[in-house]
């Protein structure tokens, strides 16, 4: 069995072709951002919820694994987690406006504070 060899004359426009469509999504996402409202666009080095969620909850199971984190503690935070999960679902049920973003974005960094006090804390043992 042998390859055929396609020629460079059709080869181009084909590799081309395959570049514009992996190209072009990204750009209609762009412009949607651009021309959308500024509270929907994303800032520079913001985290979707969804990764906040999930940051938060590895952290909470790493704090746990080194024992920075008690089981008590670490049960308290994910309970915390789990309702912050449930009010941003009863957020989304009419469309999440500016301030329930912002609202999220304030708990979720709330609850950040708290997972790294919790690792610090040394769980009133002495240093």
């Amino acid at each position: 069995m042998t390859k055929a060899k396609i020629p460079a004359a059709v080869a181009a426009p084909m590799m081309a072709l395959a570049a514009a469509t992996v190209a072009l999504p990204a750009t209609a996402e762009a412009q949607a951002y651009r021309h959308g409202p500024a509270y929907e666009r994303p800032a520079p080095g913001w985290q979707s919820i969804t990764q906040r969620k999930y940051n938060l909850d590895n952290r909470i199971d790493r704090g746990v694994q080194t024992r920075q984190i008690s089981y008590r503690e670490a049960s308290r935070l994910k309970n915390e987690l789990n309702s912050l999960v449930r009010l941003e679902r009863s957020y989304m049920r009419g469309g999440l406006t500016r301030w329930e973003r912002q609202d999220l974005d304030r708990r979720y960094d709330r609850l950040s504070a708290q997972v790294r006090y919790e690792r610090n804390d040394w769980n009133n043992r002495r240093r």
